[in-house]
């Protein structure tokens, strides 16, 4: 794959060891839920665009808990977790909106309607978790709380985007709308079959349910923000066609399991 995210893999590990020499108490999960990928397939703020072009994800999570008991207790440790995940998405897009709805079904609208792609991602990252409102000791202690909490943090990934037409070859005028044949960002067109490494910033909002003594439930929503804009094979150039001004972008609704773990 790439050496970038096999160096920040064995990091991750590093910490770890590092911590549990320290003490620390760690935990470990497992969730996966629906995904959706902002991109240029689609109409902007069309609710059509939003359920269409979505996917599925699952990953894996390691806590580092500061609130161990040979730990002095303060407001840090109290409220304060490090997180880190490796993750898998894969998402299928296409276009939706007025522009391949619109009437009479002329050529640019079946051009739109029979592009096609996918986008499928490897992420690995860390984010710092904080818990407002109740102290992590109480939440561990009381079996059927809920413990509200939001997280940022970032994320490095590996991409692989495939794009296509059902109509054909995708770089002739006949298959493919002009705003995408032109060339953009060093590509010879704007679309791009091709693999990549990028980063993301991540932002999550969630809820943690006490399920037993050992275990917990979770509900997240979180949001990742790329630096780069061929997440999806798509970027017509941005100097000509201004409206496809944002990189790609994805929001994931996870639902997990988290095992407290014994050392």
């Amino acid at each position: 794959m790439s050496k970038h995210l096999f160096i920040t893999l064995f990091a991750l590990l590093g910490i770890s060891s590092a911590v549990t020499a320290q003490g620390l108490a760690q935990e470990i999960g497992i969730y996966a839920g629906p995904v959706t990928l902002q991109s240029d397939f689609g109409e902007r703020h069309n609710f059509d665009t939003n359920a269409g072009n979505s996917g599925f994800g699952i990953g894996i999570m390691h806590f580092i808990n500061f609130s161990a008991n040979n730990n002095r207790e303060n407001y840090f440790t109290e409220h304060f977790k490090v997180r880190s995940d490796l993750n898998f998405s894969r998402t299928n897009l296409k276009h939706f909106g007025q522009w391949v709805e619109r009437k009479p079904n002329g050529l640019f609208a079946q051009q739109l309607r029979n592009m096609h792609a996918s986008s499928s991602i490897l992420g690995l990252g860390t984010q710092l978790e904080f818990s407002p409102f109740m102290k992590i000791h109480d939440f561990e202690n009381s079996v059927g709380s809920l413990s509200p909490y939001g997280s940022v943090g970032f994320q490095v990934s590996y991409y692989s985007a495939k794009v296509g037409s059902r109509l054909g070859d995708i770089t002739l005028p006949a298959n493919t709308p002009g705003k995408y044949l032109t060339p953009s960002d060093g590509r010879a067109h704007g679309f791009s079959t091709e693999s990549g490494i990028v980063l993301s910033a991540t932002a999550a909002l969630g809820v943690h349910y006490k399920l037993t003594d050992m275990s917990d439930l979770m509900f997240e929503t979180r949001f990742q923000m790329y630096n780069s804009d061929w997440v999806d094979g798509l970027n017509p150039n941005k100097d000509i066609y201004k409206e496809n001004k944002s990189n790609d972008w994805q929001v994931w609704f996870n639902f997990g399991y988290i095992y407290y773990l014994e050392f």
